[in-house]
Parts: C-alpha cells; structure tokens; sequence
C-alpha cells in the first residue's frame, strides 16, 4: 500500500472515530504532546487556531508519563507521543481511536565542549569510564527506550557493551520526578551547560535546539550500525469530538507537515 493510501484510510479513520463519539463541537482541544514536540506542537497549534478559529491548550512531557495520566482519567482530546506503543495502548483499551504515524525522528549525540567525538568514535567515546553518558529514562520517555536500543546495537558490535553503557547511563530527564523543563531555554542545553553529562543520547530536534543556545555544544550523528530512528504516533480520545478530529488533520495537513519539517522533523512516509 503506498504512504498516500494508507495515510487516506488513517486519516478516514480518524474522522470516523472522533465523529462516532461525539456530536457535538469542542471549544479548545485540548493536546497532550511529547516534550521533543513543544515547539513544532506550539506553532501548529497557533496556526489552527488562525486558521480553524479553535484555540489549543497544549500539554508537554514525557509520552510515557503522558498516556499513565490519561490512562487515570485525565482530560485529553489528542495524544501525540514520541512512539507508536504509547498510543496504541490507548487505543487497545478503548480510550483512542486509530493511531496515525505523523512524524519520524532520529537519535543523536550532543556533545560537550572539549570532548572530541565523532560518528566513528563514538562508541568508543561512550564507553570511556571518564566521560559521563546522560540519557532520557526508559519506559517513562520513548528518548529512553530509543538509547537503550542504541546500547543493543552497541553490544552486537562489541561484546559487553550494553551492560557496561546501560550500567554508566545517567538517566537525568523524562522519570515522573525528573525537574520541570525551563520555559526559556533548551533543557538539553542547560543540563550540557551545567556539565551534567559529556555526551548525551536524545533526538537530534532537541540536540540541534540545544546547539543553537550553546554554540560550543556539537551534534553527532550516530553512526549506521547505532543509528536508531523514532516514529511519532497520534491519536483521538475517547470524547475527544470534530475539533480534535480537525486538529489531527491538520497535523497531517501540507502545512502540518511543513511546520514539523522546519522543526527538523522527516515525513511519516520517510525511510
């Protein structure tokens, strides 16, 4: 099936679900989105509510934190994660209808000033017990699960690597008590500034925000046999009503599209 069928027939299920449960029209939707999204998410959101008149209330964290609260009870229209699972629970439960992948990411290394990495380095680097590794935490934040997939394929390169890097991994964002992001600044950026970690393992939109606040920071790509790609799933709640049926079309949108694209985000259709 080709991306523009199948993206036809999800977007056709979207509409049918939010329309199935409820008739009547939302005045605010009202979007749980994943931390790496928030400034993507917040433009989006600002240009439906030029365009469609709807205003959005946007809440950011991490996804996996996300979808426990909604899955408690808490009021959601669209749930936009940093994975597939986290909204394809919902939906399995019955709290969500189809899930959408709207969006595809990727991990990179953000490195501090003095360290020299690069691609072919770079498990070398990660490896040396005089740097320290920062990660996001597993299970809580897909950037988690994503490093730790990084560690796998580390250990098939190199026999005894993943106990030694999940072992070092400095898990200092995405757990339920990890400090509140700064609303004025790149976290990744501030946590580097603060020499929190040498090398950090998140997706190369936050590392390439973090880079423009902190000039001295480099961003690495991971090289091909470590490379780890993130596909981004949207979903409508229960409840959640046409607006946030509109809404998630209009993340789907040429302009929805073009807006992740100018936050570094790849196409849901890419390889």
């Amino acid at each position: 099936m080709s991306p523009s069928r199948a993206a036809a027939i999800g977007l056709a299920g979207f509409a049918f679900f939010a329309v199935a449960c409820s008739a009547t029209a939302q005045e605010t939707v009202h979007l749980y989105a994943a931390g790496s999204l928030r400034a993507a998410m917040t433009d989006i959101g600002a240009e439906f509510t030029r365009t469609i008149g709807v205003p959005v209330h946007e809440e950011f964290g991490a996804s996996g934190l996300l979808r426990d609260r909604i899955a408690k009870g808490e009021r959601a229209d669209v749930f936009a994660s940093a994975n597939m699972e986290h909204p394809q629970s919902l939906a399995q439960s019955g709290r969500a209808g189809p899930v959408m992948r709207f969006a595809r990411n990727r991990l990179c290394a953000l490195v501090g000033p003095g360290v020299s990495v690069t691609p072919e380095t770079l498990l070398d680097r990660m490896l040396d017990p005089g740097l320290k590794l920062g990660t996001s935490t597993p299970k809580s934040d897909p950037a988690g699960d994503y490093a730790w997939q990084v560690f796998e394929k580390a250990e098939r390169e190199r026999p005894g690597a993943f106990a030694r890097l999940s072992g070092k991994a400095l898990k200092l964002v995405g757990a339920a008590d990890s400090p509140p992001p700064p609303r004025d600044r790149s976290l990744y950026g501030q946590l580097m500034a603060e020499k929190k970690a040498d090398i950090f393992l998140t997706y190369c939109t936050n590392a390439a925000l973090a880079q423009k606040e902190e000039p001295a920071l480099a961003l690495v790509a991971l090289p091909p046999e470590l490379a780890v790609g993130a596909d981004y799933g949207m979903t409508v709640l229960v409840g959640g009503g046409p607006a946030a049926e509109r809404f998630a079309r209009f993340v789907m949108s040429e302009r929805g599209q073009e807006i992740l694209a100018r936050h570094g985000f790849s196409s849901p259709s890419a390889p």
